[in-house]
C-alpha cells in the first residue's frame, strides 16, 4: 500500500469509508475542461420539448473485495449532452428513483469548464430536489406528447439500484411505446436491464449500442481508479441478452439504432450530445 501511495496509484480514502480514484487515475481519467462544442442549432419550438433525465441517488458501490467505490453519475456524461440538448431548444425534468438528491462523481467535475459549471448551477435546485420517478409515472405518462426523449447518464453509480428498478423499466417501455428517443452512455445502459424484470423479453434485443466495456473496468483497479474489481459486468450482460455492442474501447464511439442513442464512455459525451440534438431536431421538425 505504501508503494502504491508513493506511485500515486492508491485509491483515496473518503470520510465515509469509500474510495475515490487515485491521483494517477484522476490524471489519466478526468479532465478540467471538456471538449464541448458550443453549436448554434436551429432551436426546436414544438410541443415535444421535454426530456426526462433519470439520475442515480446512490453513491457507494461495493466491489468484489468488499471495498466501496465513491461513485454516482459522471458530471461530464450528464451535463455535456444536456448542454447540446438545451442549445437545441429542449428542457429537462430531473428524476431519481425515490426523489432523493442526485449524486454526482464530484471528483470528475471539470472545474475549469465554464459552460458545464453554468448548466450545473442552472439545474442545481432540480438536482437537490428531483422528481420521484413514481410521481413522474403518475402525472406524466398521459402527457407523452410533451416529451421527446428519456436520458439516462452514466457513471458507475447508474449501476446502483437503477438496473433493478421496476419504475425505470416502466419508463423505458413507455418511451418505446410512445416513439420517444432513449439516450444513454457508458454505464447508463445498465438501465436497459430493467426491461427484462418479471421475465419480460429484453426490449433492445438485436439493437446496436455503445457501452463501457467490461474489459476496461477489469484494468482500472491497476491504476487505482476502482478500489477493486466490479461486482458484475455490464457489457457482457447486455451482449448475453442479444444487444450488439459496437465498441471495444472506452472511446468516443456513439451509435444510433432506431430510437436508441448511445455512447461508449465519458469521452463520447460531446459526440453523444451532438448526435442526440441533431437526431431529435431532424425527427421532430
Amino acid at each position: 500500500m505504501m508503494l502504491k501511495k508513493i506511485l500515486g496509484i492508491a485509491p483515496k480514502l473518503e470520510s465515509d469509508g469509500s474510495y475515490s480514484p487515485s491521483k494517477l487515475a484522476l490524471k489519466l481519467g478526468t479532465v478540467q475542461k471538456t471538449d464541448f462544442e458550443n453549436i448554434s442549432y436551429q432551436k426546436y419550438e414544438g410541443k415535444k420539448s421535454k426530456i426526462l433525465v433519470i439520475f442515480t441517488e446512490q453513491k457507494n458501490m461495493k466491489m468484489q473485495n468488499g471495498k466501496l467505490f465513491s461513485t454516482g453519475n459522471h458530471p461530464v456524461e450528464a451535463l455535456v449532452p444536456m448542454l447540446h440538448l438545451k442549445n437545441a431548444g429542449f428542457e429537462f425534468e430531473i428524476a431519481t428513483p425515490t426523489g432523493k438528491p442526485v449524486v454526482f462523481e464530484m471528483w470528475a467535475f471539470p472545474e475549469k469548464d465554464e459552460q458545464v459549471k453554468a448548466i450545473y448551477t442552472e439545474y442545481n435546485s432540480n438536482f437537490e430536489q428531483p422528481k420521484k420517478l413514481q410521481d413522474f409515472i403518475d402525472t406524466s405518462f398521459t402527457d407523452a406528447a410533451s416529451f421527446a426523449a428519456v436520458f439516462i447518464p452514466g457513471g458507475h453509480g447508474s449501476m446502483l439500484g437503477i438496473p433493478q428498478d421496476e419504475n425505470v423499466g416502466k419508463v423505458l417501455n413507455w418511451a418505446h411505446q410512445n416513439d420517444l428517443f432513449t439516450i444513454s452512455l457508458c454505464h447508463g445502459p445498465g438501465s436497459f436491464l430493467t426491461t427484462t424484470l418479471h421475465n419480460q423479453k429484453f426490449l433492445y434485443e438485436g439493437y446496436q449500442m455503445a457501452v463501457f466495456p467490461d474489459s476496461v473496468d477489469k484494468q482500472t483497479p491497476m491504476i487505482g481508479y476502482l478500489p477493486g474489481h466490479m461486482p458484475w459486468g455490464l457489457s457482457e450482460k447486455l451482449k448475453s441478452l442479444g444487444a450488439i455492442i459496437v465498441n471495444t474501447k472506452s472511446d468516443k464511439t456513439v451509435c444510433l439504432d432506431r430510437k436508441l442513442i448511445t455512447g461508449a464512455s465519458p469521452l463520447a459525451s460531446n459526440e453523444l450530445g451532438k448526435l442526440a440534438a441533431t437526431t431529435l431536431l431532424k425527427a421532430l421538425n
